[in-house]
């Protein structure tokens, strides 16, 4: 039933996006309409002549169709026998034709037929018969040669081949009744043959082409009374209709971005100004003319502070679902004449706590302080403002205590209100504005050392004046109804100062478990907050949290299942690799990362991993490598290994890990492929990323989907060699045959803890541990994700969002009001309530219909799903040769040395011009540091013909 109602529901669907201008079934059916229309002209052209000589297949039918006479004389019955064998079995005629011709072609280009059974002797075992799937996917270069092919010879064998007169075409010389071949079209991207000159003319031809007599018989009898621009390019009404569509889109877009932009700013103004005294007056007066509502002062100021958050949240989900994947498949754009400065790429601050820091960044960083220290200044000139009504000193300093307290804890509110927004992971609003969680990640520690300063001296405020009073035990543990609760605020702030003592540098670094754990803390923190201060001060920070519960509750749901561990194997140098099960329709990119949770040593941690495989490396799987740091990766290494990580690595697996996994996360636009220009830092597992990032730029090259890096410079900083074989994952001439005629890889490997090569310089590295797990190839990674399909995600905040209010509003309606419930603290925690079963039942009831969806999804790939798993393990995911032939020779390491980065910059600088560099860096603090420092003098000292390098960072710590 629920099959059926699916089915209906999509039928129903395409009939509706027929009619609306802009979608493919519109633009689809608009196609068929105009090829219908434009067969039926010259159909009626041909019927209205009355001379109708030609002894083309339509003048010979219409002929016959009106005269007994032509019927009996042209329609012999071997010509009819003929005729109906080449249009009812046309599939079989032109399949063995267009082979000949490839057969023929081939036979006389050797080179051409080298790079053919180089990519088919590639695909697998002899005995592995390819898919569908496989023949589009796979064989890129095939199909060249098969559309090369048909362009040589047209497939139809009712068509004379030879011209009656001399005409030209595209650029390209026709002769009349000459036996030669010609090229009616020559596109440089996919043609596999070589064009040649006409020695008397000139003009371009190429052999092996035989010309159309109907063709040239057509364009000179039809060109005067039809139209012949192309069928699937728009034309008149139709032209006028799709540019009215995309302006219309355009323009959404565009007030989709101002409407976010004005509310955006309002609201921080509004926060940023409410410590003066004309905005907090009217403020108070807001407060008082919707004291009234359903809502009360909650409403009021849950439309001030959390409304904006929610609205923005809204507009950004219109926003990514007009987008669509538009800015994923990322169309050609024409590149830039001159270089651009960015402030988000270019490094101000390299050295300090708060590590590499960009202009936009240090803007931020800035606004921030601006603020706190307005609001302070603001806040204080107030108070002293109002000292007149003590009396002694000693009540004077308890007033300032007490009130400057309040101040602290209002502006550490405020500042709250953004602390939570860069934790959640899958967020619209990061989404929005393309901010990936690892740096968001950093903003967030910034926000949570900000944030906990303030609160810290805002308790510590009252615990000094109510000491001066003399009740400092009984304020502490005071619970009021009427009012602040301040023994909830003493447990919130101490979870507060357990979760920010744990994150400091020295202890995550020391004991990460211990940070993680404690971590956890952050629900206490969050509902004692509320009952410390009441359901209308707790909604001045409830946007940005239950953006966080709704991203987390997603997880959660994500998180839930068991993810098949395709093949797990162990390199050399001990780094771990797994490959996971994914479906179809889980996108992520190469710059993107997981969560992984391994049940067998943790059901609480998750340890983040960059991918180390391309989205076109296949559809149904990714791959992520682990390098042996602390307890939690050796763990995963016995697990795979069955041994301790010092015993010999030669013995066979025994073990299987059960995996779960969250995300994908990491950037809505893969910036990689933005710059012509790439250098690629990386410092030991850092190369993961990039492994990923050089497939995904070769794949994209092979099969020519739009990417614009055609120089690449890798440098690679290991301490010893036996970590060279993590390039063993990515074999560059089985992605993309002979890349190096269309982009320039160069590799440069510093091994820093090792003077000179080993003794066994010339041994081949074999990853030795490989594992396949058997689990059904149908237990993928779950689409249930924030940076999953727009349109579910998008729902899901929405209808939660719309079911927060609607349950608010019941409560007030019926419970609040109606029974006069009055206590802060119970109200408070009411809100809380709301937030989360408004989450749990209308999110939770988008989140079971969009896991049926996309069950039923992946039920239309199973069959694909099986024999693509199966074609992974036999073929691309087989274990290779750590430094490939092909390869090595773009490789040059150096050993007892480290990168010279000037040196390098300086050498890139000459080679390549005046252009954008994109610069991305993977590895510890130290190397960013050092790669920062040199953007940041080459950008100040740039002279006018050298390139601007754009810093860009991979590595994030949590």
């Amino acid at each position: 039933m629920v099959v059926a109602a699916v089915a209906v529901a999509v039928a129903v669907t395409r009939q509706i996006l027929k009619r609306i201008p802009g979608t493919m079934d519109w633009k689809i059916e608009r196609t068929n309409r105009k090829l219908s229309g434009r067969l039926d002209e010259i159909v009626k052209k041909r019927m209205e002549e009355k001379n109708r000589t030609s002894k083309n297949f339509l003048s010979l039918i219409l002929n016959a169709r009106e005269s007994r006479t032509v019927s009996e004389n042209v329609f012999s019955p071997d010509y009819i026998s003929a005729v109906t064998y080449e249009h009812l079995l046309a599939g079989s005629a032109t399949t063995s034709f267009t082979l000949s011709s490839i057969v023929y072609l081939v036979a006389g280009h050797p080179d051409v037929e080298k790079k053919l059974l180089y990519e088919i002797d590639g695909f697998g075992p002899h005995d592995l018969t390819p898919t569908a799937q496989d023949l589009h996917q796979s064989f890129p270069y095939l199909d060249q040669v098969i559309k090369e092919a048909m362009r040589f010879y047209t497939v139809s064998p009712l068509i004379a081949r030879e011209t009656s007169n001399e005409v030209e075409i595209g650029g390209y010389l026709l002769p009349k009744l000459q036996n030669r071949d010609f090229i009616l079209s020559y596109d440089i991207d996919i043609t596999a043959f070589p064009r040649q000159k006409d020695a008397a003319t000139g003009t371009l031809v190429h052999t092996h082409l035989h010309i159309l007599y109907e063709f040239e018989q057509f364009l000179s009898m039809e060109k005067n009374s039809v139209d012949y621009s192309p069928l699937l390019s728009p034309r008149g009404g139709d032209d006028e209709t799709a540019k009215k569509t995309s302006f219309l889109v355009l323009a959404t877009k565009w007030t989709l971005k101002v409407l976010i932009f004005v509310i955006f700013i309002a609201w921080v103004a509004f926060i940023f100004l409410l410590p003066s005294k004309p905005v907090h007056d009217l403020f108070s007066k807001w407060i008082h003319l919707t004291k009234g509502t359903i809502f009360g002062t909650t409403g009021s100021i849950f439309v001030l502070f959390t409304g904006p958050v929610l609205i923005i949240a809204f507009l950004a989900i219109a926003h990514l679902i007009l987008t669509g994947e538009d800015h994923h498949q990322l169309h050609e754009k024409k590149a830039s004449k001159f270089p651009r400065f960015r402030l988000w790429t270019f490094p101000v601050l390299v050295n300090g706590p708060f590590g590499v820091v960009s202009a936009a960044e240090f803007i931020g960083i800035f606004l921030f302080s601006v603020y706190v220290i307005w609001a302070v200044y603001a806040y204080t000139v107030q108070t002293f403002g109002e000292l007149s009504r003590e009396s002694s000193f000693r009540a004077k300093s308890i007033f300032v205590l007490k009130i400057m307290g309040l101040r602290l804890g209002a502006i550490g509110l405020y500042c709250m209100a953004f602390l939570f927004l860069p934790v959640a992971r899958g967020s619209v609003l990061l989404r929005y504005i393309d901010i990936p969680f690892e740096h968001a990640a950093r903003y967030h520690v910034w926000l949570g050392h900000l944030t906990m300063a303030l609160f810290t001296l805002h308790g510590l405020f009252y615990v000094i004046a109510w000491d001066m009073e003399g009740h400092l035990g009984k304020e502490l543990l005071e619970w009021k109804d009427i009012g602040v609760a301040n023994l909830p605020g003493v447990i919130s702030l101490l979870a507060g100062l357990l979760m920010w003592v744990t994150s400091l540098p020295g202890v995550r670094t020391w004991n990460f478990e211990l940070f993680f754990y404690t971590h956890q803390l952050y629900v206490v923190f969050v509902v004692f907050l509320a009952l410390h201060v009441g359901d209308f001060i707790f909604t001045m920070t409830a946007g940005t949290i239950f953006l966080f519960v709704l991203d987390r509750f997603l997880r959660f749901c994500q998180s839930r299942r068991t993810v098949n561990v395709v093949s797990s194997r162990c390199l050399p140098c001990g780094t771990v690799e797994l490959i996971l099960s994914k479906p179809q329709n889980l996108r992520y990119n190469a710059l993107s990362f997981i969560f992984l949770q391994v049940r067998e040593l943790s059901w609480l941690q998750w340890h983040p991993f960059s991918v180390s495989s391309s989205p076109l490396d296949g559809k149904h799987h990714l791959a992520v490598l682990i390098k042996v740091l602390g307890k939690w990766t050796s763990g995963l290494r016995e697990r795979i290994t069955g041994i301790d990580s010092e015993t010999d690595l030669s013995v066979q697996p025994n073990n299987v890990v059960t995996a779960s996994v969250e995300g994908p996360y990491g950037h809505e636009v893969p910036y990689h492929l933005m710059y012509e220009n790439l250098i690629l830092v990386a410092g030991g597992i850092g190369l993961s990323p990039f492994l990923a990032i050089l497939s995904d730029i070769l794949h994209r090259v092979r099969e020519g989907k739009p990417c614009q890096p055609r120089n690449i410079l890798v440098v690679w900083a290991v301490k010893k060699s036996n970590e060279l074989p993590l390039l063993s994952t990515i074999d560059m001439e089985t992605i993309c045959p002979f890349f190096s005629d269309k982009v320039n890889i160069d590799i440069h490997v510093y091994v820093t803890r090792e003077s000179d090569p080993p003794v066994e310089e010339g041994y081949t590295y074999k990853p030795i541990k490989s594992s396949f797990c058997p689990v059904p190839s149908d237990f993928g990674m779950s689409g249930l994700v924030g940076t999953g399909n727009n349109f579910w995600s998008g729902l899901y905040v929405i209808s939660s969002s719309i079911g927060f209010v609607i349950l608010l509003g019941l409560l007030y309606a019926y419970y609040i009001n109606p029974y006069g419930i009055y206590k802060w603290w119970y109200k408070g925690l009411l809100v809380v309530i709301c937030m989360v079963a408004s989450v749990v039942i209308f999110g939770g009831l988008v989140v079971i219909l969009w896991h049926i969806w996309e069950k039923q999804s992946s039920l239309k790939d199973k069959s694909n799903n099986l024999k693509v798993d199966e074609i992974q393990q036999n073929g691309s995911l087989a274990p290779k040769d750590p430094i490939q032939d092909s390869i090595s020779k773009s490789i040059v390491t150096r050993y007892g040395s480290r990168p010279n980065f000037k040196e390098t910059f300086e050498l890139m600088s000459e080679k390549w011009g005046n252009v954008d560099v994109g610069v991305i860096v993977c590895g510890p603090p130290t190397l960013q540091v050092s790669v920062a420092e040199e953007i940041r003098f080459h950008t100040l000292t740039r002279q006018r013909h050298h390139p601007i390098f754009h810093f860009n960072s991979h590595s994030f710590d949590l």
